[in-house]
């Protein structure tokens, strides 16, 4: 590793190698090649021709095809230099590799038939990639959901106790929000189209001439392309770029997975405040510089770290798309080499993240009982109001009373700072004739988590498994994280 200059954090700490080769020169160039070769198939099968003679033969797309891996980024450099055009210094590379077919390289085609189409096949790979990672992260929270779907657990609305619900439910509103963002990649995923080869402002002109105006022939090349690249379709029409729309709806998936990891990580990092869930924490692992007592989560706190970065990142592709002049401008260039890539690559990282954490999540059971029974008679207070009419009280007096003894109760705990009595004193009123045994009864958690338990199999049997059957050649993947 170079110590000397700029080292992007992305590829050094978070993002998978797997999802770094996707955005690697290796990968773009390599698809600039196989571009032209299925471009210069497309113009052979088509029986592109002059005075009778083919203009393209199978030794020349031969040679072009041995030499598709093996890039010689110096002469292509070192062309850059001279003629300040990248895909031009690539024909040229090229055509140094491949003598005889130096003449037919990018035949008929602008610099968007590579930079454009290659983008898309990038883009595409990358959310197939994200779509893996994702689906191991529903199934790891699905296990645990399953896992945790009878452990009752005080809920929250504002922070404030709420009604109580179950460990797994929670985990099914993580899951859903996930669930949610899957439904849309795939949605995009499923759109993606190559650019094809449409020329310099989308017309075709030059195919025009290449096939002496033969309309139907023209039609072809297009679908060929698609399918020798393993696309379905081109996009139907088109300036010199396709529309930079699709990148935004490209990084709104990647927006809405990191929104979906922030909501989790922000939970769990809460829950860790309370000593009720924890992120795995390793033997050696040091939580601060200097309190050495700490269990900071850390982890919890990069996934919601790298998710602001990329939605904001999302604004980006926007900005890009509403900026765009007629059929093509350059503005989005350098912007779309930063914000694509990194968006990507910060997803990857954040759901290796989500990953390690949800498999290794720890649960304290006694915390969370402790918890929920310092509030459950509060919440209870309703039903020991009715228990109190069926011996015979009143349930306005009651309301009334129980209404007087929380504030009693709840003042004990906040400001005298002791544990809540209210059952005691609920016990010791003769209005309410319960005795501190038949007061106990009604705190049983399970009474009061609705239908959680119900919920959370009825989602996962419903949606979630059978999606995860759907996929489970990409399941069982673990995550290495590197920091």
């Amino acid at each position: 590793m170079r110590t000397d200059i700029y080292q992007s954090p992305l590829s050094e700490r978070y993002a998978s190698k797997e999802m770094q080769y996707i955005f690697s020169p290796d990968m773009k160039f390599r698809t600039w090649r196989r571009l032209w070769i299925a471009l210069a198939e497309t113009e052979k099968e088509l029986g592109l021709s002059q005075n009778g003679k083919p203009v393209i033969t199978q030794e020349q797309i031969d040679e072009l095809k041995a030499h598709a891996e093996d890039i010689n980024y110096d002469v292509a450099k070192a062309r850059e230099k001279e003629v300040r055009h990248d895909v031009m210094s690539h024909v040229y590379a090229y055509g140094q590799q491949c003598p005889k077919a130096s003449g037919i390289i990018h035949l008929g085609a602008t610099s968007c038939y590579v930079g454009d189409n290659t983008d898309i096949i990038v883009m595409t790979e990358g959310l197939k990639l994200v779509k893996k990672k994702l689906l191991n992260v529903m199934k790891e929270l699905a296990d645990f959901a399953d896992k945790y779907k009878n452990q009752p657990t005080l809920a929250f609305t504002h922070f404030q106790p709420a009604q109580p619900t179950t460990v797994g439910k929670r985990a099914c509103l993580w899951l859903q929000e996930f669930f949610l963002d899957l439904e849309d990649l795939q949605y995009v995923l499923d759109s993606m189209k190559l650019l094809g080869s449409k020329g310099t402002t989308g017309t075709q002109a030059s195919f025009l001439e290449l096939f002496d105006g033969d309309q139907e022939t023209i039609d072809k090349i297009d679908p060929m392309i698609a399918a020798k690249m393993g696309f379905k379709e081109c996009y139907p029409v088109s300036g010199q770029t396709y529309s930079r729309k699709v990148d935004t709806r490209v990084a709104n998936v990647l927006a809405g997975i990191a929104a979906s990891a922030h909501k989790m990580s922000n939970d769990i990092r809460l829950l860790q405040h309370l000593k009720e869930v924890e992120e795995p924490f390793e033997k050696s692992q040091i939580g601060s510089s200097a309190m050495a007592y700490k269990r900071n989560p850390m982890r919890s706190e990069r996934i919601a770290s790298l998710a602001r970065y990329v939605m904001v990142d999302a604004l980006n592709p926007a900005i890009t798309s509403a900026t765009q002049w007629f059929e093509r401008t350059l503005d989005d260039s350098a912007n779309k080499r930063l914000s694509i890539p990194e968006g990507f690559l910060a997803v990857d990282g954040i759901l290796d993240l989500c990953l390690n954490v949800v498999d290794g999540l720890v649960v304290y059971p006694k915390v969370i009982e402790k918890r929920l029974l310092s509030e459950l008679p509060f919440m209870a207070t309703e039903n020991i109001m009715m228990d109190a009419v069926k011996n015979g009280g009143n349930r306005q007096e009651l309301h009334e009373r129980i209404r007087e003894l929380s504030m009693e109760a709840g003042k004990r705990v906040k400001v005298e700072g002791k544990e809540n009595n209210l059952l005691e004193l609920i016990a010791a009123d003769p209005a309410f004739n319960l005795t501190m045994e038949e007061l106990e009864r009604t705190m049983d958690p399970v009474k009061y988590v609705g239908r959680s338990c119900v919920q959370v199999d009825k989602f996962l049997s419903e949606v979630i498994n059978p999606l995860l059957e759907a996929n489970k050649e990409v399941l069982g993947m673990t995550a290495e994280i590197n920091v």
